[in-house]
């Protein structure tokens, strides 16, 4: 008797051995080839590196949970206990499952990214893609969740816990009315994002003015998107916002913008020279993209004469500095060749005047 138990754990150890090392064999085979283009340069080959990146970890437990699966029928040594045994092996399966489908949808969309460049100069189909992407993949990954909750769940379909579940959910009417009051916000920012994924108010690095902080979109979740302010602070702001209030964007369409650079002088400044002067530096600077650039004279008062510098830049970083660069530029040129026509104040001399003699004492006392 004993004899034939010692047997009975032997193949028992023996399968379940065979079977991991197998699956392990195999899988380690299939990521070695894939791996070998790591020192690739093409997308093609980047791709299969992103596959072996994210699917080397969760397809090893998947290997390993399916071959202890189908070695459980065969280990009669576990008894009794095989039924709990199989319902375990079940669960963590269901678990590493869920895993590698999050795991494939960051996959595709890692895959997606390296079509679409979002450091070029036009790259606004890449900031709608990349913008769409992360929509979806949060999405995507909150009903693998759920599924795998519910596929969880099901392997319980025989025991209590149903039950139990029932009786929960009928005695939580006050809970649930607490929970939807709470989840209202969270259902609208949901609704909202797939809204703006659809929509495209916003992308991933688009320019915005949101209550008068300028900067940049860098992330879009769930819930809330993320802007980056030029001075590094961070503007957190519910994804309902872009829904329901207005705002600037200023990369709607395109990157392209329209600057202004003014410039306050006196009267006797020839413009001519001036308008030649700010050709020039356009023409120098590497950041103008050749479209606009005018100067006009948009506003006259008493003491000063308003011209107005108007430049195009490719995007709002340029703009920014190429107006900075104008102003630097042309107040340097007025204060070498022009430096009484910056603005003075002018005063008027009056010619005196002989004093208005009082009158007599006599007048003065009748």
């Amino acid at each position: 008797m004993f004899h034939s138990h010692g047997h009975e754990w032997v193949l028992s150890v023996v399968i379940f051995s065979l079977v991991i090392v197998v699956g392990l064999t195999l899988h380690d085979i299939v990521f070695r080839v894939l791996g070998r283009f790591k020192l690739a340069k093409t997308i093609e080959h980047s791709r299969m590196l992103v596959v072996v990146q994210r699917l080397k970890r969760p397809a090893r437990w998947m290997v390993v949970l399916t071959g202890v699966g189908a070695a459980l029928p065969f280990l009669s040594v576990l008894g009794p206990y095989r039924l709990i045994v199989g319902r375990t092996v079940g669960i963590l399966w269901l678990i590493v499952l869920g895993w590698l489908a999050v795991s494939a949808v960051y996959m595709v969309e890692d895959i997606m990214v390296l079509r679409y460049d979002i450091h070029v100069s036009d790259n606004l189909r890449a900031r709608r893609v990349r913008t769409q992407l992360q929509v979806l993949r949060r999405l995507a990954i909150g009903i693998i969740i759920l599924i795998d909750l519910g596929l969880v769940l099901s392997i319980f379909r025989d025991s209590q816990i149903w039950h139990y579940g029932a009786g929960l959910l009928a005695s939580a009417g006050l809970a649930s009315l607490v929970l939807a009051t709470a989840a209202k916000s969270t259902a609208s920012n949901l609704l909202a994002g797939i809204q703006i994924a659809l929509t495209e108010p916003i992308r991933i690095d688009d320019v915005v003015v949101i209550d008068g902080e300028w900067g940049r979109i860098e992330e879009i979740t769930t819930a809330y998107v993320v802007v980056a302010i030029w001075d590094l602070r961070r503007l957190i702001v519910p994804l309902s916002f872009f829904i329901e209030n207005s705002f600037q964007n200023w990369t709607r369409h395109s990157a392209d913008l329209l600057g202004t650079a003014f410039v306050y002088v006196d009267y006797s400044i020839p413009i001519e020279p001036l308008r030649a002067e700010f050709n020039r530096v356009l023409e120098a600077s590497p950041i103008w993209d050749r479209k606009v650039g005018i100067v006009q004279v948009t506003n006259l008062d008493a003491h000063t004469m308003e011209l107005r510098f108007l430049l195009s830049a490719s995007n709002s970083s340029d703009q920014f500095n190429l107006r900075c660069l104008v102003r630097e530029a042309m107040i340097t040129y007025i204060q070498k060749n022009y430096p009484d026509s910056l603005p003075v104040t002018r005063f008027r001399a009056v010619p005196d005047r002989p004093m208005v003699q009082p009158p007599p004492a006599e007048l003065r006392q009748g």
